[in-house]
C-alpha cells in the first residue's frame, strides 16, 4: 500500500476465532488507538464482542488545510469544513484505495468474508466509511456514521444516483448526531441521511440530546446492539 494505516488499535473477540469484523475509522486529528481508548473510557470497558474482531486503523499524516496546512492524522484533506465545499478528490481517492486494500487483506488473512464486515467511524471517519460502503464495497454488512457528513456534491450521491432504483442494493446505515454539534451541525448530518435515503439507502438516524461534536455512551450502546443485529453470534 502507498499509505500506512497503522498503528492499529485492536480489540479481539472473546472467542478464539472471529466470524466477522468491525472497522472503526477515527475522526480528524485522532488515531486508531486514541479512538479505541475513547470508546473504552465512555463505556468503562472495551467495545468488545464475543464473535467479532474490532480494528481501529490510523490515518496517515498529511497537510490539512483547515489547520493552515499543518500535518495531521486525517483520512483526506478538506478545503473547508462546510457542506458546500467540494470533496478533495485526490486525497480521498488515494486513501479509499488503500483502505479497500487493507480490508481485502483482512478478508484473506482472517478468512472473514466481505459480507461479515461492518465499516464505520466518527466524523471524518464516518464520511470515509460511507464512501467505502456505498461506493466501493457495497457488499459489506453495514455502515455506521457518528457525528458525520457528506459534502452536498459528494461522489457518493453521484454514484448512487447512477444506479437504477429497482436494482439498488446497499448495506444499511446507522447514524447518530448530537443536536448541539457546532463543528458539523446537526442539520448537515440529518441532510446527509435524508439524501442517502432518497437514493435507496435504508437505515436509521438517532438524534443525541445535549451532545456536541462527540460520542456519548448512549449512542455507543445503540451502535453495539445494531452491530449485533447485523452480525449476530452463531447459535
Amino acid at each position: 500500500m502507498s499509505l500506512k494505516l497503522f498503528p492499529l488499535g485492536i480489540v479481539n473477540p472473546t472467542s478464539k476465532q472471529p466470524s466477522g469484523a468491525v472497522i472503526f475509522f477515527h475522526g480528524s486529528g485522532d488515531t486508531g488507538k486514541g479512538a479505541c481508548e475513547w470508546l473504552k473510557f465512555l463505556l468503562r470497558k472495551d467495545f468488545q464482542f464475543p464473535h467479532l474482531k474490532i480494528l481501529f486503523p490510523t490515518a496517515p499524516q498529511r497537510p490539512y488545510t483547515p489547520l493552515n496546512g499543518e500535518l495531521s492524522h486525517v483520512w483526506f484533506d478538506r478545503i473547508s469544513i462546510s457542506p458546500d465545499a467540494p470533496e478533495h478528490t485526490d486525497t480521498l481517492e488515494c486513501t479509499a484505495k488503500d483502505v479497500v486494500n487493507f480490508i481485502q487483506q483482512e478478508i484473506v488473512n482472517a478468512g472473514i468474508p466481505e459480507s461479515h464486515i461492518i465499516v464505520g467511524g466518527f466524523s471524518m471517519g464516518g464520511a470515509l466509511a460511507m464512501h467505502i460502503g456505498f461506493r466501493l464495497m457495497p457488499n459489506v454488512a453495514g455502515v455506521f456514521a457518528l457525528s458525520s457528513f457528506l459534502s452536498h456534491t459528494s461522489s457518493v450521491y453521484q454514484s448512487l444516483g447512477s444506479i437504477p432504483q429497482e436494482v439498488i442494493t446497499m448495506p444499511p446505515l446507522f447514524m447518530c448526531h448530537g443536536n448541539r454539534d457546532t463543528l458539523v451541525p446537526y442539520e448537515w448530518g440529518e441532510h446527509t441521511f435524508k439524501r442517502l435515503k432518497q437514493l435507496g439507502v435504508d437505515g436509521e438516524f438517532h438524534s443525541i440530546s445535549n451532545a456536541l461534536h462527540e460520542m456519548k455512551e448512549k449512542e455507543l450502546k445503540q451502535l453495539y446492539e445494531w452491530i449485533n443485529q447485523r452480525l449476530p453470534p452463531a447459535v
